[in-house]
């Protein structure tokens, strides 16, 4: 006679075409996974010969194949019309009683009184190649007989869901020989816990080198379903398998409107409820959790020896945490990464013409912007114009898609932050407030070499994908200049050596916004709106500092796993004081200079009183990164360093906070932008492991050219006999020391006789926007005659 049930325990990987993927996993997981400690929930499957017997007896095979051999599959006009069909066929037929009787036996021996999900598992569903995961449906809280054996007969009407006909359609499976087996398991009461989905890569960019997770009150249908914002971690996964003391790179708290929870209503045995204000407030799971479960993901990725996407939750009674199932991880697909080339179709007369920083083409409605009083006119996908843009206005930019401005160069704030963010800008237009309106739309051009154009209306244009897998390597390695950690990930498929340049900056502004000396000092603050503000921004820390160690640490971590094992050079902050000020807080503790580029920033300000805890919030966080996170390929970089008897005060500040040269393989960088860095070049690199150079202050204070000025922006030229002479001197002497020394900066991509210039000095590294990346690789490839 043949057996229709079967317990998890007797399941094996190699019974998939009778028991479906979600059940073969599921038994292979109790068998391997429970005697490492993994708790998978206990239940049976009910086999596809029961599926098919229930059709056969039913006598149902020919009226569901002539149904659906009466779709319109090439435009799905009678879709839902044929779905409903088959599902009334399944819905008004009886199961058979052998079925029914191994389904109640097997029921019982799960224990008295268990609730009970009930899941689709078909035999195509949970492969590496088709997951078919959410096609078909889930039953929850199932309890007593008469209830699961309807949720078996619906489980088996699922399989003709609209959605899961069009699946199969689409993915060349024959409706028909498709066979359907149920999933019946222990509920684990996350309903007064939480639960959510881990997936052992990130499968937004395929980046490996992470695990995923995601977290929300109650049962994990929301989760799954994407019907409510979790919770997010990212743990390391170099760090889980060391066992360090901090794997967690970051966490960030989602909304979390809703849960779902148990209901003692039998027709709805689920329902689902708003959160309070503290559960909004609170993670759903704690760090220990988080990293638990980021160890047994990791076992279950090495059981099946590829990425898998992973549903977990934990009992709000017992506080254990379980693996409720894993499937393959089939959604991302590994192509080579590839980069946008773009065309405008039409040559019409620009408006305005600038300095084009990117390459990329848009179209938008124009929103002028004098000040951030006009913050609130700003929409996502605007064009933001104006006379000139503020560090003070960066949150505003990120709505954007585009940048237009009157004044500035390419190393102009607005340059520097499009390129940040990934949009393109045309700056230096000197008109562009006078010849556009707020509401009009306009497409901006940055594709036709140096100049950027704004053309009245939308006009066309076309996109051409570049792939990158057939790029040679290059001796002089090219680098990335990185600010957003929320692009490492997708930067990191690109072909690159690592990051010569984190802007720590930039992340202190988006993400910290607090001035560290105001977290330093919050106790003593005076009551105002700026202490408010920090206290509502920094309210789950009362330690203050902690806060501003945690955000950095987090943000660097990112970047530095993304790029693991490859160097990520960390900049420490180079804030200018006007800058800093802009922070909350920062104007009790900055001090008013008249020309702050040439004041208080950099080096000078790590020692001194004024800023020195706040320098020592920076070591703090670089030190977790490194030695609590893992993250060794973290090299930190000193900005602005005027003598070396500053070198030497910076060395010793940092070894006072824990960071000290030489130890844990920790090496310190040195910016060359100063012409003393490069006049005493020799007594740095007895210093210093190595050196960057910043050719745009250099540049400016070699030629004596401010760059923001449009009045001499002319004059600003990397390519002056003058720069290029102290160039070659700081490439010959650090060189002649044995250290390493390369070099930020757009002119290497702009112009390929400079790269070529730099690769004939024996420059070990050029770094790179994202944006020029390709076309910086291909000088540096002509320079070597690699091409």
């Amino acid at each position: 006679m043949t057996k229709y049930c079967i317990s998890f325990k007797d399941i094996r990987h190699t019974d998939l075409a009778s028991v479906g993927g979600k059940n073969a996993s599921l038994g292979e997981m109790i068998r391997k996974m429970t005697p490492l400690g993994i708790r998978v929930p206990m239940g049976f499957a009910l086999t596809v010969a029961a599926y098919r017997a229930f059709l056969k007896a039913a006598e149902l095979e020919i009226p569901l194949k002539d149904c659906l051999d009466s779709l319109d599959t090439k435009k799905l006009r009678n879709l839902s019309e044929v779905g409903r069909q088959c599902r009334k066929l399944i819905l008004s037929a009886e199961i058979p009683d052998q079925i029914r009787q191994e389904v109640l036996e097997s029921y019982q021996g799960l224990g008295k009184k268990k609730s009970v999900a009930a899941r689709s598992s078909a035999t195509a569903e949970d492969l590496p190649t088709a997951s078919f995961a959410g096609q078909h449906d889930s039953f929850l809280n199932i309890k007593g007989a008469k209830a699961l054996l309807e949720a078996v007969r619906n489980c088996y009407a699922s399989l003709f869901n609209d959605r899961a006909i069009k699946y199969r359609l689409d993915n060349g499976f024959d409706h028909m020989e498709v066979g359907l087996s149920v999933s019946v398991q222990n509920m684990v009461r996350s309903d007064k816990g939480s639960a959510g989905v881990a997936f052992t890569m990130d499968p937004e960019s395929g980046l490996d080198k992470v695990v995923y997770l995601t977290s929300a009150w109650g049962l994990g249908e929301l989760v799954v379903q994407g019907a409510v914002n979790p919770d997010e971690f990212y743990l390391f996964k170099p760090s889980l398998i060391k066992g360090l003391p901090y794997p967690l790179l970051q966490k960030k708290l989602g909304a979390k409107e809703h849960k779902m929870i148990f209901s003692k209503d039998t027709k709805n045995p689920v329902k689902r409820i708003s959160t309070t204000a503290r559960e909004k407030q609170q993670f759903s799971l704690d760090e220990a959790d988080v990293i638990q479960l980021g160890k047994w993901c990791l076992e279950i990725e090495k059981l099946y020896q590829t990425p898998m996407d992973i549903e977990w939750a934990k009992d709000g009674k017992t506080g254990e945490l379980n693996i409720v199932q894993a499937r393959p991880e089939t959604v991302h697909t590994k192509k080579a990464p590839t980069l946008k080339s773009y065309r405008l179709k039409s040559k019409e007369s620009p408006l305005c013409i600038g300095k084009a920083v990117g390459k990329a083409i848009a179209t938008g409605k124009v929103a002028i912007v004098n000040s951030l009083a006009d913050a609130s006119k700003v929409k996502m996908g605007d064009i933001i114009v104006a006379d000139s843009t503020n560090p003070d206005w960066n949150a505003l930019l990120r709505k954007a898609v585009c940048i237009v401005t009157n004044k500035g160069g390419r190393t102009s704030h607005a340059s520097i932050v499009a390129r940040e963010l990934g949009i393109h800008a045309v700056v230096g237009c000197g008109n562009a407030t006078e010849k556009l309106k707020d509401g009009q739309i306009v497409t901006v051009s940055c594709a036709d070499g140096d100049e950027g154009k704004v053309y009245d209306g939308k006009l066309p244009f076309e996109v051409e994908e570049i792939a990158l897998e057939n790029l040679k390597d290059t001796k002089t390695n090219a680098m990335l200049i990185l600010a957003d950690p929320g692009s490492a990930f997708q930067l990191a498929m690109y072909p690159q050596q690592g990051v010569g340049l984190l802007r720590m900056e930039f992340i202190i502004s988006t993400s910290i916004r607090v001035h560290p000396m105001a977290l330093v000092n919050f106790e003593e603050l005076m009551e105002s709106n700026e202490k408010k503000a920090i206290q509502a921004i920094t309210s789950d820390y009362e330690d203050k500092e902690l806060y501003f160690v945690e955000k950095l640490a987090s943000s660097v971590g990112l970047v530095a796993a993304a790029f693991y094992p490859k160097e990520v050079i960390v900049r420490m902050s180079d804030f200018k004081s006007n800058e800093y000020k802009d922070l909350i807080g920062g104007k009790y503790f900055e001090p008013e200079e008249e020309n702050p580029m040439l004041g208080f920033r950099g080096a000078s300000r790590y020692y001194h009183e004024m800023y020195r805890e706040g320098f020592g919030l920076e070591c703090r966080a670089m030190k977790r990164v490194r030695e609590e996170m893992g993250l060794d390929n973290v090299k930190l970089m000193i900005p602005f360093c005027r003598t070396p008897e500053e070198g030497k005060k910076v060395l010793a500040c940092m070894q006072s906070f824990g960071l000290e040269r030489g130890k844990n393989h920790l090496e310190v960088y040195m910016m060359v932008e100063i012409p003393s860095n490069i006049i005493l070049a020799k007594s740095f690199a007895d210093l210093f492991d190595g050196f960057s150079i910043g050719t745009n202050d250099l540049t400016q204070l070699i030629l004596g050219v401010d760059r923001d000025s449009a009045l001499v922006s002319g004059l600003f030229d990397e390519n002056n006999p003058a720069v290029k002479e102290m160039l070659e001197s700081v490439i010959r002497d650090v060189k002649g020391k044995g250290k390493k020394i390369g070099l930020c900066g757009q002119a290497p991509s702009d112009y390929p006789e400079f790269a070529g210039f730099l690769v004939s000095m024996g420059i070990d590294s050029i770094s790179f926007n994202a944006d020029a990346l390709i076309t910086g690789i291909g000088n540096i490839q002509k320079a070597e005659n690699l091409v």
